[in-house]
């Protein structure tokens, strides 16, 4: 499958266990770009041995860091698209033929995965506020399709506390036209990455928050749409 339009994007931290994997299923559909978030053990190498291009990152950038990075890299490759997917298995890489088909095909700025299930309560608070401003049934899912070209000017983007939200985001408020896609896969086995019990609850309703008081700061304010999107 010709992929050489499209890249694969992979934040990773501490996800040695599961890489190779990963990586091993998504190039299939394209080049595969993983970010090593300055991880200790020896996920980088492992990606790089599974045949991913390697960008390691010289500090902990966190995942919105390593995704903006990611995204950034895949540009400057010459890629004109790019899809996230989490380091850790949970998402089945079939998928990106789908992913695939409406970014390339459709020519659609963004899409977006809708898992089967919140697993928060912050993140069910934060879904219903995202559904009631943008129409996206469950903008936290790791697995995203973006066209690159419309995030080049995304300030938004760079908001190091959107748990992965940012760039969708700042599209979906231009006025990007999107689909949703199913996402299934299978859940990881050990104690998730991004934390569970109150952290991760409020790091959840910390970025819904901010979302919040962008949306407070445009009342007013006559929105424009991009004519790209």
């Amino acid at each position: 499958m010709d992929g050489s339009r499209l890249a694969v994007v992979i934040p990773a931290y501490r996800e040695s266990g599961t890489i190779g994997r990963v990586v091993t299923a998504a190039k299939e559909f394209g080049p595969v770009l993983v970010i090593d978030d300055c991880s200790p053990d020896d996920t980088g190498a492992r990606a790089k041995a599974a045949g991913a291009v390697v960008f390691r990152n010289p500090t902990n950038k966190g995942y919105d860091g390593s995704l903006i990075r990611g995204l950034r890299e895949a540009r400057a490759l010459g890629f004109e698209y790019a899809v996230t997917v989490d380091a850790d298995g949970e998402h089945d890489a079939a998928l990106l033929l789908e992913f695939r088909r409406l970014l390339l095909d459709i020519r659609l700025p963004l899409v977006l995965g809708v898992r089967p299930r919140k697993q928060r309560i912050a993140e069910a608070i934060m879904g219903s506020y995202i559904k009631l401003r943008f129409g996206v049934d469950d903008i936290l899912c790791g697995m995203k399709g973006y066209r690159l070209s419309a995030l080049e000017a995304d300030g938004e983007a760079e908001d190091g506390h959107s748990i992965g939200t940012g760039p969708a985001i700042s599209l979906l408020r231009r006025g990007a036209h999107f689909a949703q896609v199913p996402v299934s896969g299978k859940a990881r086995e050990d104690k998730p990455r991004f934390g569970s019990g109150l952290g991760a609850n409020w790091r959840i309703l910390r970025a819904l928050g901010r979302v919040l008081l962008q949306d407070i700061g445009q009342i007013g304010r006559r929105p424009t749409a991009d004519a790209r999107l």
